[in-house]
């Protein structure tokens, strides 16, 4: 009876082995000092902290026509930074205005005094808490990242992240803020229907309970940000900065505009990313061509 209550108990241990591999174990730190700027990622079921060991190069002084979310969001930072109170910060509007370039221009701007970014796609924000376990005691201040952040109906992430910014008792930690950008001023689809919905009483607008509950996770970011789309000046100047910035004498400025002008009816948009791509690509064959000679 012995040997075999024995033998059971060896199967166990190496089934239970075997089970261990298999299952995700909590996400171990990583070497802090490898990156300033980390990507939360999953394989093979377990999740961890990857260094970036190649970060974004954009300056703050890159960054044209955005003065006032520029001037706003390096406050919220630098309040952030000194240990004092700033909010969570949703950035909403136009593609390609430099929202997610802003905040990677933070980093470069403000590594040096202990800013940190995590960046995390919207489908893992669910590990949200297991996160906030691996920094709540660094001495960092950290901004996890969630770009181009939208939500269909029933979407789990959504719910995670309304929790993990006021709805948990456990909340972010203090050394921790969450910057998320959106082409959705609410972040999820808003239908017609809907605003059927609305009520009118003593002269006051309620919106239906569908609205309400879309309307709930913006109101949960304390500093709100609007990009707009630019005008041709805008584009141009936006251009004319990139092709300085790539090396392009003056005197090639004004052949460069005119092919601007085509690369944005071309691509039927004029946004900062569209007079980047434009300038990457003049430049680009004004090497070539100086090399082909």
């Amino acid at each position: 009876m012995n040997e075999i209550v024995e033998h059971l108990l060896s199967r166990a241990e190496r089934i239970l082995e075997r089970l261990e591999a298999i299952l995700p174990s909590p996400a171990q730190a990583p070497d802090w000092n490898a990156a300033r700027a980390f990507l939360w990622r999953r394989h093979h079921g377990r999740a961890g902290l990857q260094p970036v060991t190649m970060p974004s190069v954009i300056r703050l002084r890159d960054l044209r026509n955005i003065d006032e979310q520029k001037s706003r969001i390096q406050l919220n930072t630098q309040q952030f930074l000194a240990g004092c109170r700033a909010n969570n910060v949703l950035l909403t509007g136009a593609r390609g205005s430099g929202k997610s370039s802003l905040v990677k221009a933070l980093l470069n701007e403000y590594g040096d005094k202990g800013l940190r970014v995590i960046e995390i796609d919207k489908s893992d924000l669910a590990d949200l808490p297991e996160i906030m376990e691996l920094v709540a005691h660094r001495p960092e201040r950290f901004i996890v990242f969630c770009d181009d952040l939208s939500f269909e109906e029933g979407d789990a992430a959504y719910k995670a992240l309304k929790s993990a910014l006021d709805g948990s008792v456990s909340g972010l930690a203090d050394n921790v803020l969450i910057y998320a950008t959106s082409n959705r001023r609410h972040l999820m689809p808003e239908y017609h229907d809907e605003n059927l919905a609305t009520r009118h009483a003593d002269g006051e607008i309620h919106p239906g309970e569908a609205v309400e509950e879309k309307v709930s996770l913006s109101d949960r970011f304390g500093l709100w940000l609007s990009f707009y789309p630019f005008g041709q000046d805008e584009y141009l100047e936006i251009a004319a900065h990139w092709l300085k910035v790539f090396g392009i004498p003056k005197a090639q400025l004004e052949e460069a505009r005119q092919e601007a002008l085509q690369w944005a009816l071309m691509r039927g948009s004029r946004s900062g990313r569209i007079a980047w791509q434009f300038a990457r690509d003049f430049a680009g064959r004004s090497e070539f061509g100086k090399r082909g000679k």
